[in-house]
């Protein structure tokens, strides 16, 4: 076989079963699987990636582990029967569901989307250890006490933003917004 035939092989996709979009402190991350029921071969894909390739598997159920993004999430793709020779596939991560994840992930950070002269910008706020990334990136920030709350200052391409934290209520907790050159950005809706 020639090498052009193994590179055309190997990104065939005609065995792709499930797409998933996970949401990280680094970002959203896209996984792909693809499962030849008759092949027994299994393809993980990570951002278009391929991170597990097995052949000739001949058990076509079952889990693959692996670990996602920089925070190392652990995660387990499942492989199960169902009636009539199907399957069905499921993503759990970090012990949840995709979805209970996702909306964890929610609930603990917050997510803007930043736009400089050099492009659009994430921006995520990890709430519980206060850790702040740019375009998946941990950066480091100022941290100072002001009389509404909290700043953490920071830059972004060159660019002052400032994450302002201040306590509301007991209904809401803590707001966190997120300011760049003095104008309030507004947060993304959909982390995606």
């Amino acid at each position: 076989m020639s090498d052009s035939t193994k590179a055309t092989r190997r990104n065939d996709k005609s065995d792709l079963v499930a797409t998933w979009t996970v949401p990280l402190l680094d970002g959203v991350h896209v996984i792909e699987f693809e499962h030849g029921t008759t092949s027994g071969k299994r393809v993980i894909r990570v951002d278009g990636k391929e991170i597990l390739r097995r052949e000739w598997m001949f058990k076509l159920v079952g889990e693959e582990v692996f670990t996602l993004g920089a925070q190392k999430a652990k995660c387990v793709l499942r492989v199960d029967p169902l009636p009539l020779f199907a399957f069905s596939y499921g993503l759990l991560v970090d012990g949840k569901p995709l979805e209970k994840f996702t909306e964890k992930q929610e609930a603990t950070n917050r997510y803007w989307s930043v736009i400089t002269e050099a492009g659009t910008h994430k921006v995520v706020l990890e709430r519980h250890s206060l850790d702040v990334f740019v375009d998946a990136k941990l950066i480091e920030t100022e941290n100072t006490f002001v009389e509404e709350g909290t700043e953490m200052k920071f830059e972004i391409n060159g660019v002052f933003a400032v994450i302002k934290a201040s306590y509301t209520h007991k209904r809401e907790g803590v707001i966190h917004e997120l300011y760049v050159n003095g104008q309030k950005v507004e947060e993304d809706s959909d982390i995606g």
